[in-house]
């Protein structure tokens, strides 16, 4: 069933285009505090300028924004890419990411439908997940589930692992191969991310799209 919210959207002609759904989903948990939630604002700044630069990418992509570590919390519903304004978020707590990937996995669907009630054209979506950890909750079923999604091509799950991240576990989250960040990166990270989206905006649905190679923000 879908969400209250996103049973209003409506699509008309101010905007026919396809969509090009992306979840971003956050670990804020206490580990993050101090430089690396700061690290990850900044990076959130850059990865909405930068999809705002190019008109196409701006109507096409729209952006989620889930956030876990107190609690899994929503921060942002879809929302076109020249709309979208990140928030400042702040770490504390631990590391639900199991109910967090569920909770991605649910809006992807939901999406998906609003998308097809309106007869509105889409993109594979992608969930492009963040954590400088291992989960602290029940994580199994969820990462099934997302192994799932990608084996049916129903979506394009991307793991980094931030220093301190488990990343033999997020290997068994995901079919693709998680990525180790440099440091902290996250600025050069989201310029490639939003590079990657706006790549895949400028094509036809259905198109494969190669992205470019994550040089200078992932290590080796």
């Amino acid at each position: 069933m879908l969400n209250e919210y996103l049973d209003k959207v409506e699509f008309d002609s101010s905007n026919p285009e396809p969509r090009c759904p992306c979840v971003l989903l956050l670990d804020v948990s206490g580990s993050m505090q101090g430089e690396p939630i700061s690290q990850l604002n900044e990076g959130l700044l850059a990865f909405g300028k930068a999809l705002k630069e190019d008109n196409l990418a701006a109507m096409r992509v729209e952006v989620a924004l889930v956030t876990f570590g107190s609690t899994v919390r929503r921060e942002q519903d879809f929302i076109t890419a020249n709309q979208f304004e990140p928030p400042t978020l702040t770490a504390g707590g631990m590391t639900p990411m199991g109910e967090a990937i569920s909770l991605a996995l649910d809006m992807v669907r939901e999406r998906k439908d609003t998308y097809k009630k309106n007869g509105v054209a889409y993109y594979r979506p992608w969930i492009f997940l963040i954590t400088d950890g291992a989960p602290t909750d029940v994580w199994q079923g969820a990462a099934e589930l997302a192994k799932l999604a990608e084996s049916r091509k129903s979506v394009a799950f991307f793991s980094v692992g931030v220093q301190g991240a488990d990343m033999n576990l997020l290997s068994q989250i995901t079919t693709r191969q998680p990525v180790s960040l440099k440091g902290l990166n996250f600025r050069e990270m989201f310029v490639w991310l939003s590079q990657s989206l706006t790549s895949v905006s400028h094509s036809q649905v259905g198109e494969q799209v190669p992205l470019a190679p994550p040089s200078g923000w992932a290590a080796v």
